[in-house]
């Protein structure tokens, strides 16, 4: 940047604003998982933990303003979608053909017939990319249906948002754990494996019921009954023994009496 560009902010704010979408779900999604580990906390501490002799205490009210301050975790998650839309509805983003490409996918898609790689995350890297679809089939959905009014449908909005953030979540911890197995062999790698195969296996059903319910409330009918089969071929999925993964993730943690990874 010249010292002119520099001084006014201009480049800069635009720069960040390209990252709009993924600060957003940082900050909620960041929160929300201190929020959930420091709430375990108190909980196994018990009475304990609302007492100030103890840190849970401390960090139990330090962590609850985190999903208040820059921007609350509600606002956050409308900005998710609302800045995939507003890109959308400006040429910025190719979110309507894409949508409608799906829908032509899944005229010939059959769950049955995919067939997978023989490697540890193959199954994970499908689920995520079938969510990817689940998201772009529900944003272009509500896109369709309500145009720039969309922005008024926040319950839909924050539906979405939801499948949003955690298929950024799931791609990341994917993407991290692929880089690991390349760099240092799949041995290795074994923790983040399971971590990775448990995160999708638990939030597979959870993105469909998201999905379900936002085209519930944007669809009647049979143009309903289109959309909720297409994203039951989408999510088709057989769970994993997600037990005996969480006991081993468990055993791990016990043994190293330390974060695990």
């Amino acid at each position: 940047l010249d010292g002119e560009a520099k001084k006014s902010g201009a480049e800069n704010a635009k720069a960040i604003e390209e990252y709009a979408a993924e600060c957003s779900i940082t900050k909620v999604y960041g929160s929300e998982a201190l929020d959930y580990c420091v709430d375990e906390y108190v909980q196994i501490l018990g009475g304990y933990g609302f007492c100030a002799e103890y840190p849970a205490e401390r960090y139990y009210r330090d962590s609850r303003i985190n999903r208040i301050w820059e921007g609350t975790n509600e606002i956050n998650r409308i900005l998710v979608p609302g800045t995939m839309l507003r890109r959308a509805l400006t040429g910025r983003l190719n979110l309507l053909p894409a949508a409608q490409a799906i829908a032509g996918e899944l005229m010939s898609y059959s769950p049955l017939s995919v067939q997978l790689p023989d490697t540890p995350l193959a199954l994970q890297e499908h689920m995520v990319r079938m969510s990817k679809k689940i998201a772009l089939m529900v944003a272009g959905v509500a896109a369709q249906k309500f145009g720039q009014n969309l922005a008024k449908e926040q319950e839909v909005l924050a539906k979405i948002a939801e499948i949003v953030i955690e298929v950024f979540a799931m791609e990341s911890g994917l993407l991290r754990t692929l880089k690991i197995i390349a760099k240092d062999g799949e041995e290795k790698a074994k923790y983040q494996i399971e971590a990775v195969k448990v995160y999708v296996d638990e939030m597979i059903p959870q993105i469909e019921l998201w999905a379900k319910q936002a085209v519930a409330y944007v669809e009647e009918g049979d143009m309903l009954r289109t959309q909720l089969a297409g994203i039951k071929k989408l999510a088709r999925y057989q769970p994993i023994d997600s037990i005996r993964l969480k006991q081993s993730l468990a055993a791990r943690i016990i043994d190293l009496e330390a974060y695990p990874f």
